[in-house]
């Protein structure tokens, strides 16, 4: 009988796949040998691989590319970053290598924008799309960088007096896009987003604000949709609807030249994950061309957004198996050295699935377990409602510990979870190490952060340390 854990992998799964392959009981990510991490830094242990980055980057540039050119398509192609699905330097250094342009959401994106200008990574010809609703604090931030000279700065107005408070704040000409105000999927609790204009206010809006306006120039309809993009109807109802007010918009404003088709891809959540980049891409391209076709207005440009495809892929999260606990006849309980709700703080808010392999002892028997977090909160675990199914691993030997991996963790995990701050029953924060390859491929990796001291958690508390 094949009782191995790489048996029943094997047996369930088209396994080994790109990113992942077991050598000698050990799994390799990316050709690295994650064991030499756990014995070179220990856990718990998060870590970032600056290539992937890189590589979603190329490919989706190469997906928009090419149904571009099939298309025969008018438009050009900008490729920008959503900043809050990680801010971290290590992590916009390597995505602003790629020459992709950036979308914020804060007033604090803006600080961290002229930090990379002045540390030579940007220049002011960065296309700068400002999302999101706009405090005084944002609004003057905007306008500075406007004044500073950076001419592509596209703010993307939420309601209808952002506009006032820009034009209060600066002396200089704006190009602005609107935000359309999407209608939720059905089982949102709330039928329309919070977020933007609605579909029918935006010409009338258009008319009364800005058309007569000499300061502004409308550039940018702005469509974004909760749920990433999904090939079912409640995202192509929406993207057509989005794309419909748009030729509207555009016959009554012919400086209008800009699409921007917020949400995106989805990352592998399972090693049976299955999506068709390509298609998507082709199709949202031929549904744009064929509407603008219709309505006999040009073609827009197409702005993307993409953060959590971006980076999502690039992270990952390692623990120990600390304790196995055989609560009753059929629950056995294998404890983590950390915590889910502070280090993965998706999987218990929303149920996020993130893949989730062992990394050592795969030539193991295995058995069928939870894995449980170390706080005293009964939230704290990972099981199959997050896992699509039910959670096998390695058989439990305290003699022989056992270490688990979970990937593609790097989008809003450390953001949501509260790097470096006050953490849920005070577990501390793990250490964080940047996983490089150099230009003959060899493995390079840089302690970014150690784990989090009592100290310095003491002293957020205002204790005397």
């Amino acid at each position: 009988m094949r009782l191995k854990y790489i048996d029943l992998i094997e047996q369930t799964f088209d396994f080994p796949i790109e990113e992942f392959d077991v050598q000698d009981g050990d799994l390799n990510y990316h050709g690295i040998y994650l064991m030499d991490l756990v014995k070179q830094y220990g856990t718990p242990l998060k870590f970032t691989y600056l290539p992937k980055i890189s590589e979603n980057i190329e490919k989706t540039r190469k997906w928009f590319n090419v149904a571009i050119a099939k298309a025969d398509y008018k438009g050009k192609y900008y490729q920008c970053y959503c900043t809050k699905s990680s801010h971290f330097s290590f992590v916009m250094e390597e995505i602003l290598k790629n020459n992709v342009h950036i979308e914020t959401s804060s007033s604090f994106d803006i600080d961290i924008i002229r930090s990379l200008r002045d540390a030579g990574y940007v220049d002011k010809s960065l296309h700068v799309v400002c999302n999101g609703f706009k405090l005084p604090a944002y609004i003057e931030n905007i306008a500075s960088l406007i004044d500073d000279g950076f001419y592509n700065v596209i703010p993307v107005l939420d309601n209808y007096s952002e506009l006032d408070h820009l034009l209060a704040k600066t002396s200089s000409k704006l190009n602005v896009g609107i935000r359309i105000a999407s209608e939720e999927e059905p089982k949102f609790e709330f039928y329309t987003s919070r977020l933007g204009i609605g579909y029918k206010n935006i010409i009338e809006y258009y008319e009364n604000s800005i058309k007569n306006n000499s300061r502004v120039n409308l550039k940018m309809l702005h469509f974004f949709i909760n749920t990433g993009i999904r090939d079912n109807a409640y995202y192509w109802n929406e993207l057509n609807k989005c794309i419909n007010v748009y030729c509207d918009l555009k016959k009554a404003c012919p400086e209008l030249d800009s699409l921007n088709i917020g949400g995106g891809f989805p990352v592998k959540n399972s090693l049976s994950f299955e999506y068709d980049y390509e298609y998507m891409v082709e199709e949202i391209i031929n549904q744009i061309k064929s509407a603008c076709k219709e309505n006999n207005v040009e073609e827009p440009n197409i702005y993307t957004e993409f953060g959590t495809y971006t980076v999502g892929e690039s992270g990952g999260a390692i623990y120990s198996i600390a304790y196995q606990k055989q609560q009753n006849d059929r629950e056995k309980w294998n404890m983590i050295d950390s915590s889910f709700i502070t280090t993965l703080p998706d999987t218990w808010t929303i149920n996020k699935r993130f893949i989730m392999l062992p990394i050592n002892r795969w030539d193991s028997k295995y058995e069928r377990v939870f894995l449980g977090g170390v706080t005293c909160d009964s939230d704290d675990y990972y099981n199959s409602e997050q896992h699509i199914n039910a959670i096998y691993l390695p058989e439990y030997d305290p003699e022989d510990p056992l270490y688990i991996g979970f990937f593609n963790t790097g989008a809003y995990q450390e953001s949501v979870g509260g790097f470096g701050g006050l953490q849920h029953c005070l577990t501390p924060a793990p250490k964080h190490v940047i996983i490089n390859k150099d230009e003959e491929g060899k493995v390079t990796t840089k302690l970014f952060s150690k784990e989090q001291s009592y100290k310095s958690m003491l002293k957020i508390l205002g204790y005397s340390y």
